[in-house]
């Protein structure tokens, strides 16, 4: 069976060890998010790339779901002592490594694809991880505060201001020129099944959704979804900030309008949201809570027999 998943961040991650669990024969085919690739210290950081990478390779730090296990933060507290900026976004000594690879591969010609597939060789994730696009499109946030309106990058509006100060307009900035990395439309053509795990639908799985060409080579496959928001509450991380700057509801029931029948031929949604209906997309309800890998495991499961 060939599986294709779009994932972002934590939930997206973690999701993607359960999927792993519950098919694994399957050739899995992952599709991540880079609206929240940043350039830092001169170092290009592809976080939700990396959290993948970092959580199916057996590397990332448990507690946070995000970073290496057993950090230091040695050169942090170095270039604090010079005053160089910024230094809110908190990169580990392990992790800067990672970003020195792939910037210095990406300064010799290499494709973010390219890079991705070289990094994951030492993780051995058991998926193919390919990014969105090679091309440069960025998140950016468009908030008012006491400086006026302006637009920041998502990271700094998620991570500095931890998305407390409300979003104007969240824009993928460089999406309407950018193009599917190598692999994405091929792998999507040929999945016997599409799998959005339960990531941001704004940020993260949003953002995939902007490249053009992904989503008219999704809405011809069988795709079933995993909500994010359970009783009217995201799972984890600020979704809802997300949401609300789109004019959309916290709601099961508003996220999968949000995606729509067209995309959409399956939703998995919490017991709780048991009276979640769209025409033409088969709701099931279901604990929904990845509160350990065999949990993680069913919900894939159910996932992929929802599919079927």
């Amino acid at each position: 069976m060939r599986i294709v998943s779009l994932a972002g961040g934590i939930g997206g991650a973690r999701f993607l060890r359960g999927l792993r669990a519950a098919a694994p024969d399957a050739e899995i085919t992952v599709i991540g998010n880079t609206g929240d690739d940043i350039t830092l210290f001169g170092l290009r950081v592809c976080p939700d790339l990396d959290t993948v990478m970092y959580t199916l390779g057996g590397g990332i730090n448990p507690e946070q779901g995000w970073g290496r296990d057993g950090e230091s933060h040695v050169v942090k507290s170095e270039l604090a002592a010079y005053g160089v900026e910024p230094q809110w976004f908190g990169l580990g000594d392990k992790d800067f490594a990672t970003h020195i690879v792939r910037t210095q591969m990406l300064g010799a010609g290499y494709p973010l694809s390219a890079v991705t597939e070289a990094l994951s060789v030492r993780w051995n994730p058991g998926v193919r991880l390919i990014p969105m696009t090679d091309d440069r499109a960025e998140t950016h946030v468009v908030i008012e505060d006491d400086q006026g309106r302006r637009a920041i990058h998502f990271q700094e509006w998620w991570v500095r201001l931890r998305a407390s100060v409300p979003a104007r307009q969240i824009v993928l900035v460089g999406a309407e020129d950018a193009k599917p990395a190598p692999g994405v439309i091929e792998a999507i053509r040929d999945a016997d099944v599409v799998v959005l795990p339960p990531s941001n639908p704004v940020v993260s799985i949003g953002t995939i959704l902007q490249i053009p060409g992904i989503r008219d080579a999704l809405e011809q496959k069988v795709v079933v979804g995993v909500s994010p928001i359970i009783g009217g509450a995201p799972v984890r991380g600020m979704a809802d900030a997300c949401l609300t700057a789109i004019g959309v509801e916290t709601t099961a029931q508003a996220v999968l309008e949000l995606y729509g029948s067209r995309l959409l031929d399956g939703w998995l949604v919490a017991e709780q949201d048991a009276g979640v209906a769209l025409d033409g997309v088969r709701v099931q309800a279901r604990p929904l809570l990845m509160t350990d890998l065999d949990a993680t495991t069913d919900i894939a499961r159910a996932a992929l027999e929802l599919a079927r």
